[in-house]
């Protein structure tokens, strides 16, 4: 009997791995046929990558093209702009340096930096990491807008940033509220370097790039791509569309959007970060403390909600924690299951977005859509 209940258990977890298999799969599928169709649609973009990875498999999809010029496909190790996904970067920072008690979630402009304008001195590092802050958004400003339009490759160091908006007071109430702003992640750096005495770039090379091996993400301050890389590509929906990969100057964004990095590079990067195995304890507590109504930008899968430069996003398949982002050319999103042992990454080069709260209607709305559509696809592959 008792060799009968083991060779009877034993065929319950053949069938029951059986099963999970052609689940996955059955979404691997749905996900590889969204992205196809997402390609070929007016308005998407020429090219798109996932990688997907459960546990130690990873499935990786790629469909059309790194370059319409001379039709090349993507490479794993092309370099891609990850647009705001780099605030995913500058919070693991500023995070890193809070679990090493060199920061606090509780300082304040007016401690750390105190050359930044007073009126915004009772901002605290949590508060801009969460987009709580008030903090006006400097790239809303409209001397910063003429600026970009009249010279996009001049750079601007981070200074020149702040100076758009240095002159206007708090938006609200530190806490009082959610608005999302480049100006946070700004600030976010700002305090990493005040806390090291060390750049910003040096910082982040330091605490995150090296520790993960990201030998492919990088934060360059011009408006050169790393080569290789992916072309990305305008939103055109009739005629050629233009590329607008090395249009404009990275700095303009610095820390809130100016790196590049490649699909496994992001990959490994979503799972440490998201799953928490950058920094624990207190620091951790406090990043998965999420906001409900806090969406990034563009929205994510599912109902999005904030943290500390991380987004929680419940969709039907389940709940993933993750970043997105857009930036002329192009839209990156990655997601992890909160323990680092599923994850997705979805890079398309072309910008979409379509976030009304923000004033953010770019490209087609019926391509973003798709792509949305395939945010979510990627995260049931994931948790599959």
């Amino acid at each position: 009997m008792a060799v009968i209940a083991v060779l009877a258990a034993c065929g319950a977890l053949g069938g029951a791995a059986a099963s999970a298999s052609a689940s996955a799969s059955s979404a691997d599928a749905r996900l590889g046929r969204a992205l196809s169709a997402l390609v070929r649609m007016p308005g998407g973009p020429p090219g798109i990558v996932s990688v997907v990875q459960r546990d130690g498999r990873r499935e990786v999809f790629r469909r059309g093209v790194a370059n319409l010029r001379t039709g090349a496909r993507t490479r794993l190790g092309d370099h891609w702009r990850i647009a705001s996904v780099s605030k995913a970067f500058s919070g693991a920072v500023a995070l890193r340096l809070v679990a090493q008690g060199k920061l606090s979630l509780d300082d304040t402009i007016a401690s750390r930096l105190p050359g930044l304008p007073a009126a915004w001195g009772s901002v605290t590092l949590a508060q801009a990491l969460q987009h709580v802050s008030g903090l006006p958004d400097y790239s809303t400003s409209p001397a910063f807008q003429d600026q970009l339009r009249a010279a996009p490759r001049a750079p601007l160091m981070p200074a020149a940033l702040i100076s758009y908006v240095a002159d206007q007071p708090l938006d609200f109430p530190p806490g009082s509220a959610y608005h999302y702003s480049n100006t946070d992640n700004v600030v976010a750096a700002l305090f990493a370097e005040a806390a090291t005495g060390l750049s910003y770039e040096r910082v982040l090379g330091q605490l995150v790039l090296s520790p993960l091996a990201l030998r492919h993400t990088s934060m360059p301050l011009g408006y050169r791509m790393p080569s290789p890389y992916v072309h990305g590509y305008d939103n055109n929906v009739r005629g050629p569309r233009a590329d607008g990969s090395e249009l404009v100057n990275a700095s303009v964004v610095w820390a809130a959007g100016g790196m590049v990095s490649a699909p496994l590079d992001l990959n490994r990067f979503a799972r440490a970060y998201a799953g928490g195995t950058l920094f624990g304890g207190a620091a951790r507590a406090a990043q998965v403390q999420f906001r409900a109504g806090g969406g990034s930008d563009p929205p994510g899968p599912g109902q999005n909600a904030a943290g500390l430069a991380l987004f929680r996003y419940r969709t039907r398949c389940g709940t993933v924690y993750g970043h997105t982002g857009n930036f002329l050319g192009y839209t990156t999103f990655m997601a992890s299951s909160p323990d680092g042992t599923r994850s997705v990454t979805v890079h398309a080069n072309t910008q979409l977005d379509w976030n009304p709260q923000l004033g953010n209607q770019v490209g087609s709305h019926a391509a973003f859509r798709a792509l949305r559509r395939a945010f979510g696809l990627g995260v049931c592959a994931a948790l599959a």
